[in-house]
């Protein structure tokens, strides 16, 4: 049954959208440069991870039925926009997820390069870069599904989005592993 409310369905995508093209531009400035023989490190596997991860996302296709005009009803105008809300909504939280992880690594990589560059004796630095390995591992640990959808609730309530046809956590982890079968 129509609603009325098609046009803040819109809306909303236009708002995730947004900012899920923010976090891919952000994502794609973490351009890694490290040596030959520091290129195995794990930061700089997480960051390279990353910025393939970030360019799956985009390539993941469009689902075709959602390219589809609606008939012209209102309900069916709903369920297109709150099935294209899902989609936006994955690919925001994938690439959010993906952005939390790379900068966890820039991080890393800023210490290791501050470290190495401080002119402290070696024995004071491999304690210093065993940290930044410690830190690094305990940021990516903490980047959890929950944290995410959560953070996005919290920051999208605060800024007086509408929410009511955003989906919840369990339905975007479903839509993520159904459109990598």
């Amino acid at each position: 049954m129509a609603d009325g409310l098609n046009e803040a369905r819109a809306f909303r995508i236009t708002e995730i959208m947004t900012e899920f093209q923010s976090l891919q531009y952000r994502i794609a400035e973490y351009a890694p440069n490290p040596s030959p023989e520091e290129s195995l490190e794990e930061g700089y596997e997480v960051l390279r991870q990353c910025r393939a991860e970030a360019r799956a996302v985009l390539v993941i296709p469009y689902p075709a039925e959602l390219s589809q005009v609606p008939s012209g009803s209102d309900d069916a105008e709903k369920r297109q926009l709150q099935r294209i809300i899902l989609d936006a909504s994955a690919r925001r939280f994938q690439s959010k997820k993906i952005y939390l992880r790379a900068v966890a690594a820039v991080r890393w990589s800023n210490a290791r390069n501050t470290t190495l560059q401080s002119g402290k004796p070696l024995q004071q630095q491999t304690v210093l870069l065993q940290q930044a390995n410690t830190n690094l591992r305990t940021e990516l640990a903490a980047v959890t599904d929950a944290r995410i959808y959560n953070d996005f609730r919290q920051t999208d309530s605060q800024a007086g989005y509408w929410l009511q046809d955003d989906p919840s956590l369990t339905t975007i982890l479903n839509w993520i592993r159904s459109q990598a079968a």
